[in-house]
């Protein structure tokens, strides 16, 4: 049966992929015990132990940084969704999440980042199709070329951005879709971040 982790737990696991992911090693105690605000490194040995004990993790005392992330199927844990970003027509956005995702831990979500449900087909050429999760960084600065996410009249977006003399351009990934033109003035037009990543779940629903 699965166990599932506890929040603190599910913070920790997260770090120790961030840093596996990002540095190519794991961190030691000293790290997550600094990173989490811990004087005590025996309550960080305390969390790796309940990780191990739930199958996500192995541990290798003799090495400082000995742990070993465990790939099975319980490897997944529920990330809270958002909102809903359109593809083609703007949708609103929600202030609470919509829904959850089992979205795999080893999929790294960087510091800050959310999740939003894509919904439309006006970025099927750049391989991203309604129902995807994106995975959105609201701490990178937009570069042009790049998918953002955004707020454009109350709803949200997903789109290429170009950043021009006295415009930006949302420009659409399908040729059925026109490019969006606005303002840089344009008070109801708002970034929310870089998409970074996105997520598909290869299982289909059942129909209901």
């Amino acid at each position: 049966m699965k166990k599932e982790l506890t929040t603190i737990q599910r913070d920790i696991l997260d770090f120790l992929i961030d840093q596996i992911k990002g540095k190519g090693i794991p961190p030691t105690l000293a790290e997550v015990a600094d990173h989490f605000g811990y004087r005590n490194r025996a309550t960080v040995q305390q969390h790796f132990s309940a990780i191990e004990k739930k199958g996500f993790i192995k541990k290798n005392p003799k090495l400082s940084r000995g742990i070993e992330l465990t790939l099975e199927d319980k490897f997944f844990v529920p990330k809270p969704i958002l909102g809903e970003v359109a593809a083609g027509n703007p949708l609103t956005i929600y202030p609470d999440a919509i829904d959850t995702i089992e979205l795999p831990t080893i999929a790294r979500m960087p510091k800050d980042s959310f999740l939003l449900r894509v919904k439309g087909d006006s970025l099927k050429d750049a391989y991203i199709f309604s129902g995807d999760i994106v995975i959105v960084n609201p701490n990178l600065e937009p570069k042009n070329g790049q998918i953002v996410a955004a707020v454009l009249d109350d709803a949200a977006v997903v789109k290429r951005f170009y950043k021009k003399k006295n415009e930006i351009e949302l420009i659409s990934e399908n040729p059925d879709y026109k490019p969006i033109i606005i303002e840089k003035k344009y008070s109801s037009f708002k970034l929310v971040g870089i998409v970074v990543g996105v997520y598909r779940s290869m299982e289909k629903k059942k129909a209901g």
